[in-house]
């Protein structure tokens, strides 16, 4: 790729996400949203984090595995299912799953 090509894309890239994300911020400022778009636009952050956790926790290699260490993911999500139900709070489900998992990686084979 040349460097034209390359700045191309880059510039592109930067337009896109000024597009994307600075732009509305500008078209939306001092406006009411209606309600069951607010509601929609709530279920961002919790459904990011579930794809995020999904990726991990649905691997086919888990499934061949015969170690226990390979089901650390599933060791460590159920106390952040725990701490979802009794908290509600994103920041305390992610400081809860590096928590768990750093402690179960710790654990010797």
């Amino acid at each position: 790729m040349s460097w034209a090509q390359f700045a191309w894309v880059a510039g592109l890239c930067a337009v896109t996400m000024f597009v994307s994300r600075v732009a509305p911020l500008f078209l939306l400022k001092g406006r009411a949203l209606p309600p069951r778009l607010s509601r929609a636009l709530n279920a961002i952050p919790p459904a990011a984090f579930a794809a995020l956790v999904a990726n991990d926790l649905f691997d086919m290699r888990l499934l061949q595995a015969t170690d226990w260490r390979a089901f650390i993911p599933w060791l460590a999500a159920a106390p952040v299912a725990l701490v979802a139900l009794k908290t509600r709070s994103l920041l305390w489900c992610i400081v809860a799953g590096v928590g768990c998992y750093g402690a179960l990686l710790a654990i010797p084979a």
